[in-house]
């Protein structure tokens, strides 16, 4: 089994999150932020943003690392990285791997992640809800 780490990008744009859908669902899993393992020599940074270019054709920068876990649903260690947008257009530009991608407005996130977020995350989330996330 593999046990590399895996890294998420936690990307705000204009007051919504970017969630995508796994082509292949992790059990109930539906709704996700775009992550990927941590390659050999990668920073959990470096992995959030390569597998955001790959998976959705959206280039982002590395902001700060909101926290790590073991995730309850995969047991998976966890890093999640917040992320600014900087070019492109997110599309499912991976078809292997994504079914869909969608910008969610604050108010709907329970709505794609039922189970909630974790902690550092939802908190990240909440400070940014400036405008109407």
């Amino acid at each position: 089994m593999d046990v590399r780490p895996v890294a998420a990008a936690v990307i705000v744009r204009d007051g919504r999150v970017l969630l995508v859908r796994r082509a292949v669902e992790e059990g109930d899993l539906r709704w996700q932020f775009p992550a990927g393992k941590v390659e050999a020599g990668e920073s959990p940074e470096q992995a959030a943003v390569r597998e955001t270019l790959e998976e959705t054709g959206l280039t982002v920068e590395a902001v700060k690392v909101l926290g790590d876990r073991v995730h309850p649903k995969t047991g998976r260690l966890m890093h999640y990285v917040a992320c600014s947008p900087i070019s492109g257009e997110a599309y499912v530009a991976d078809e292997e791997e994504l079914a869909e991608v969608a910008w969610v407005a604050h108010a709907e996130i329970l709505d794609y992640v039922p189970y909630g977020l974790f902690e550092p995350v939802q908190e990240y989330l909440d400070g940014t809800s400036r405008t109407d996330l």
